[in-house]
């Protein structure tokens, strides 16, 4: 048997291409989910109308090798007939995020009522070995063995600065902005400051504008950066970053500016520079030293993050007529002392090239972004495991260590080969496993790494 704790894009993919590539001698697949429905995870779950997938469709498939699969499921079933925002004026889709969902949970219920993959509705709460095996317990009183176990979950919520630990109780402070309806307490005139200006925070914007909020809002990042748009118009990736690739990260940072400009040069924008630097992500990071993987983690992520991670156009739309009614501010700066008095909130906001100015909210949300570091003790189970030497955290901080073959490593510095990590968890090793096309494609490789595994295994029963 192979059990999958996760179901969201990265656990559901494994489990559909596993049971898609061994139609013949299909092993017992089963997947931890509490959600109703295979491949929404916490991305795709979302209801919000605001909420939007920030890829193009043409981009976004469970099916590597089939890109346009789900902009022909799209066609198929009308899918964004009730939204005609979804249609940008460049022929780009970009629907509302719970369609893409909707898109992974079809293609995994024909394999769920045909019994090839077992739907467990229920959450993980502890996992111990015994002897060969992976003895899984949940929170419904179930008691599964497995031969093989993958790890797909998500990242830990964020984790807010100390300094808000003063806000713990207040009915506006909002520490998870991902929990439906937590924005509910927002009320329209409030004074908001978001911590964090990724994706994240735009999502907040955005959902916030549509239930009408119009009072001012001041988004805060050590940096100041926020999210980019889409490039203008259509272009192939530019550069090369693959042979010879970089050895250091500041040799890696040089010879992307130095691209950019020949980019610039030939008419082109950034985003065909940085698309190519995605494609090649994984040889990149391959040939990084840990140190210098530290290193990118550390000073350039927060840049990277911004232009690879680029915002849906419906939304840039939002905070650009924001930032531009003087309704929002984004500043670089961190949070210093927080006082509160009643309901109002006193902050002192750090600038990062100015002195320290003292503002006044009736509202705060934290989009921080995942808690990397603290994965191994946001789960129980994860931390267990831990305790028992069989997972570490991956030097880089970005997820669990494994290795080129998505094996877990435990305490000894010795692979398993029986405990896999699918999705983002293996970012530390895989390099670029965020955005949704890496993660499916990392999903397929996954899958025949098993595929091969339980051949194997039946060969020599």
């Amino acid at each position: 048997m192979v059990a999958i704790i996760g179901g969201g894009v990265s656990g559901a993919g494994v489990a559909y291409h596993l049971a898609r590539s061994m139609t013949d001698r299909s092993p017992a697949i089963i997947v931890f989910e509490p959600r109703r429905e295979l491949g929404r995870g916490l991305a795709y779950d979302t209801t919000d109308p605001a909420h939007r997938i920030n890829v193009p469709a043409a981009r976004m498939s469970l099916l590597p090798d089939e890109p346009g699969d789900f902009l022909e499921w799209i066609a198929r079933n009308g899918a964004v007939a009730d939204d005609p925002e979804a249609h940008r004026p460049d022929g780009n889709l970009f629907p509302r995020r719970h369609v893409f969902g909707t898109y992974v949970a079809s293609a995994l219920t024909p394999l769920v009522q045909s019994g090839a993959v077992k739907h467990r509705r229920a959450v993980v709460t502890d996992v111990r070995r015994h002897g060969l095996l992976w003895e899984i317990f949940d929170g419904q009183g179930g008691q599964t063995i497995a031969d093989f176990l993958v790890i797909a979950t998500s990242h830990p919520s964020p984790s807010a600065p100390g300094a808000l630990r003063a806000l713990e109780g207040h009915p506006r402070f909002v520490a998870d902005s991902t929990v439906a309806g937590a924005l509910d307490v927002v009320r329209r005139d409030d004074r908001l400051l978001i911590v964090g200006n990724g994706l994240t925070a735009a999502d907040i914007v955005a959902s916030l504008a549509r239930t009408g909020h119009r009072g001012p809002i001041t988004s805060i990042s050590r940096r100041g950066l926020r999210s980019r748009g889409h490039a203008p118009y259509p272009q192939d990736p530019f550069g090369e970053f693959e042979a010879p690739p970089a050895e250091s990260a500041t040799a890696l940072l040089r010879s992307i500016r130095q691209t950019i400009a020949q980019a610039n040069a030939a008419g082109l924008t950034w985003h065909c520079v940085i698309d190519q630097v995605r494609s090649h992500g994984h040889a990149i990071w391959r040939n990084l030293p840990i140190a210098e993987r530290c290193r990118i983690v550390r000073h350039i992520r927060p840049f990277w993050d911004v232009h690879r991670f680029r915002i849906a156009p419906q939304v840039e739309d939002v905070l650009d007529r924001a930032i531009a009614e003087s309704r929002m501010e984004v500043l670089a700066a961190s949070v210093g002392q927080v006082e509160r008095e009643k309901e109002l909130i006193h902050v002192e906001l750090r600038r990062r090239h100015a002195p320290p100015v003292r503002r006044h909210y009736d509202a705060v949300v934290v989009s921080t972004g995942p808690a990397h570091g603290g994965v191994l003790d946001s789960q129980s189970w994860l931390g267990s495991l831990r305790d028992h030497s069989y997972l570490r955290l991956d030097p880089t901080g970005l997820g669990i260590a494994c290795t080129e073959f998505s094996e877990a490593i435990g305490a000894d510095g010795r692979p398993d080969p029986t405990l896999l990590i699918a999705g983002p968890l293996a970012r530390g090793t895989f390099g670029e496993l965020m955005g949704l096309p890496q993660i499916t494609e990392h999903a397929v490789f996954v899958a025949t790494e098993l595929a091969a595994k339980v051949r194997a295994a039946n060969d020599h029963g």
